[in-house]
């Protein structure tokens, strides 16, 4: 469920899984608009859905709306994912950090949350999402940037240190000694105009990354990729967000292989 959502290489990504190991269903993307959201996730028992993944703008609006909340999906204070469990109540959980980091493991092994200052743009769902699984990682400090600052600091204060929040107008000298950048916004993804920040002053071996996969190498990820930095696309965070998903919809804890890779980049 998203708003918008066709642009989603989700349901080639599941439908994969459901063909792989047998299962009888589908996965289908759902157009839901913001307002209609809570009808959307109340209507996924009677029409027989096992559960739904949340993407933007649903993953904090959900919060209100299921009817248990696991602990990680709390302290990150999003949701994006929902399972219907045999009494029909609506069970939510996270799974994007753990997707974000088995992402940058699988591409960067070497990778070290702590090895120094780590710029997050954005202050939605995804960012607290990345914030907190570089916390939990060991990052000793996280500047989250948005456009509107109390939303930043409103996260900020919600998970204490190491994470502090930057004005947008301060975006450009936040870059100054970063070990990596994270861009959790929607800027750069298809139909959005690019992500505006000059990376002249981000050093050249901090890795770069984007949550966004849609284009598979965003305008941020070309920038950087051009000047020499090190570069991981959103892709394998979704890849492997999907395998707790289905832990909890089928007891099922699918692999990702470079089939499956291979199989999900064709569609770009």
């Amino acid at each position: 469920m998203g708003w918008p959502v066709m642009h989603s290489r989700s349901p080639v990504l599941h439908n994969y899984f459901f063909r792989h190991y047998g299962l009888l269903g589908t996965y289908v993307p759902l157009a839901v608009k913001p307002d209609d959201l809570e009808g959307a996730l109340r209507g996924l028992r009677p029409l027989a859905f096992s559960g739904c993944s949340l993407t933007i703008p649903h993953k904090e609006r959900a919060l209100a709306i299921v009817d248990e909340i696991d602990p990680v999906a709390r302290r990150m204070g999003a949701i994006s994912c929902v399972a219907v469990r045999e009494d029909g109540s609506l069970w939510g959980t996270n799974n994007d950090g753990y997707g974000f980091i088995h992402n940058i493991l699988q591409h960067q092994p070497s990778w070290k949350a702590d090895a120094g200052p780590i710029v997050v743009m954005g202050a939605g769902g995804g960012a607290r999402a990345v914030a907190w699984s570089l916390a939990e990682r060991g990052a000793r400090e996280i500047r989250v940037v948005n456009r509107t600052l109390p939303r930043a600091q409103t996260l900020a204060q919600e998970f204490g240190s190491p994470v502090a929040a930057v004005a947008w107008e301060e975006r450009h000298h936040a870059l100054e000694d970063a070990a990596m950048l994270v861009n959790t916004t929607s800027q750069g993804m298809v139909g959005n105009p690019p992500l505006d920040l000059d990376l002249s002053s981000l050093p050249k071996s901090a890795l770069v990354t984007d949550i966004v996969y849609a284009p598979l190498e965003t305008p941020l990820l070309a920038d950087a990729r051009r000047r020499g930095n090190p570069t991981v696309d959103g892709l394998g965070m979704l890849l492997h967000q999907a395998r707790p998903a289905w832990k909890a919809w089928f007891g099922i804890e699918p692999e990702v292989t470079p089939e499956l890779r291979a199989l999900v980049e064709s569609t770009f």
